[in-house]
């Protein structure tokens, strides 16, 4: 435990992590243990630090993630709440690492509580994205009401649909969200074929709307894959506001959308 908090670094990237926690309760994204986390550390970890003994038996994994091994990750707790991780993340998550095959994974600090739910899902998402060279260490997993309450409605359930239409509702969310959002219809939380649904969208996307269940947003660093959620759940409850007030929101023009595209160096639609 002192090695652990003893490493400043590691530390920063945990008060990151609950700062981002402690968003999502108060956005009211994450209703009891609605929610989770995981970050890749490894990078911030010395030696000594990656070889810490386990605090429990290695627990298999559902599929091997070849290119995870050895790598380590903060993850939110099975069960655990939001509003107690922003508080406390070492007694609300855990620190594990995966067996060098890839076949595993071992807690190693502080407390051995139980990873979230959705490891699985999580580490297979971690794994593509490392496949694909991309260096996205963080997958954040939400519940915004807005989006989904949009969810509910099939028109929604469009790509193309949902992301030119929240595009157009505030510039900032063609520039922060550039990729757009991905959809992936109903499934069984926590279950592969969600994870595999999911890593399909991630070809094109980083952020990801789960129908009836939420939003996952994966990226480089924790505090931007916040602020890619926050900013479409800003441009869905835009949207929702002038439709309470009795009127389709016109939205911004294609030609505007496209100067914003050319203006901020943004991959065209």
């Amino acid at each position: 435990m002192y090695m652990i908090r003893n490493n400043q670094a590691l530390m920063a990237e945990i008060d990151r992590i609950c700062e981002v926690a402690g968003y999502l309760w108060e956005k009211g994204w994450a209703e009891r243990n609605g929610g989770n986390i995981s970050v890749n550390i490894t990078e911030l970890l010395t030696e000594a630090e990656k070889n810490l003994p386990a605090l429990a038996p290695a627990t298999q994994l559902q599929e091997v993630m070849g290119e995870l091994g050895g790598h380590i990750f903060y993850v939110t707790g099975t069960g655990k709440r939001m509003r107690y991780i922003s508080l406390k993340p070492f007694e609300n998550g855990s620190i594990i690492r995966i067996t060098p095959d890839g076949s595993a994974y071992e807690i190693i600090a502080e407390q051995p509580i139980s990873p979230t739910s959705e490891l699985p899902s999580h580490l297979l998402m971690h794994n593509f994205l490392l496949s694909k060279g991309r260096n996205n260490k963080v997958v954040l997993h939400t519940h915004p009401t807005n989006l989904i309450a949009l969810s509910h409605s099939p028109r929604w359930l469009n790509s193309a649909y949902i992301t030119h239409t929240l595009w157009s509702m505030i510039p900032e969310s063609r520039v922060i969200v550039p990729r757009g959002i991905g959809i992936v219809p109903y499934e069984l939380p926590g279950s592969m074929k969600l994870a595999y649904a999911t890593i399909k969208q991630l070809e094109k996307h980083d952020v990801v709307l789960w129908e009836k269940h939420g939003l996952l947003a994966v990226g480089e660093d924790i505090i931007e894959c916040f602020d890619a959620i926050d900013t479409m759940a800003k441009s869905a409850q835009i949207y929702l506001d002038a439709r309470t007030a009795g009127f389709e929101p016109v939205g911004m023009t294609d030609k505007q959308l496209d100067e914003l595209a050319v203006a901020f160096n943004l991959p065209l639609e």
